[in-house]
């Protein structure tokens, strides 16, 4: 079973598809991931983020054993992924990796902008979360001021806006939702319920494709 979680930043996507992996028992990949690992591999080697033929270089010599979560995350590398994230060469270079992930036998769960589009076309189940923009940017203000970040909100809502611009604007796999995704919005639902709500879908999904008789 292939489960497809899509959805603009801090839609609660990401803590979704982690929990529904763990539920159903499938490997995880977070795509966001990869782009802030092109991001970051660009940042540290001292090239700007604009610099289209380093960026895809940098996402064809990526390896997922590397990828250190701790160094990217934050919102300046929230910011950097997105800029890189709408490279279409790189999105091309990283469309292979995201595919051999999601051919492993056990299903996959995968979470992005693009996965039900473009990824995972035909995948089992799609799920497209949002919530509204205020909403998810008091989530990503938490989240940074959990880890010490002293950042205004008001400056986090830009920067959720700015991406929504560009995520939903990009000529490459922009964000929108597949014709055939549930849409989850959890700008009301705590984790607890935006996950039950989210395992109902998955089994009405599987009970749907049940033959009957």
């Amino acid at each position: 079973m292939i489960i497809a979680i899509d959805g603009p930043a801090a839609s609660g996507k990401g803590t979704l598809s982690k929990r529904l992996a763990a539920h159903f028992g499938l490997p995880h990949l977070d795509t966001g991931l990869l782009y802030r690992g092109v991001a970051r591999a660009m940042l540290d080697a001292g090239l700007p983020l604009e610099d289209a033929a380093a960026a895809a270089r940098a996402a064809r010599t990526l390896d997922l054993a590397t990828l250190d979560e701790a160094r990217l995350r934050g919102a300046e590398m929230g910011e950097a992924a997105s800029v890189v994230a709408a490279v279409p060469s790189v999105r091309e270079a990283l469309l292979d990796l995201q595919r051999r992930f999601a051919a492993d036998p056990r299903g996959a769960v995968l979470d992005g902008r693009d996965i039900g589009t473009v990824i995972c076309p035909d995948a089992d189940v799609k799920i497209f979360v949002t919530a509204s923009a205020e909403e998810r940017a008091r989530r990503r203000h938490r989240e940074l001021a959990g880890r010490g970040e002293a950042v205004a909100f008001e400056t986090v809502l830009d920067d959720i806006r700015r991406r929504d611009a560009r995520d939903g604007g990009r000529s490459s796999a922009p964000l929108r939702a597949a014709r055939d995704a549930r849409l989850l919005d959890t700008t009301a639902l705590d984790i607890e319920a935006a996950f039950r709500a989210a395992v109902a879908i998955v089994q009405d999904t599987k009970a749907a494709d049940v033959p009957a008789g």
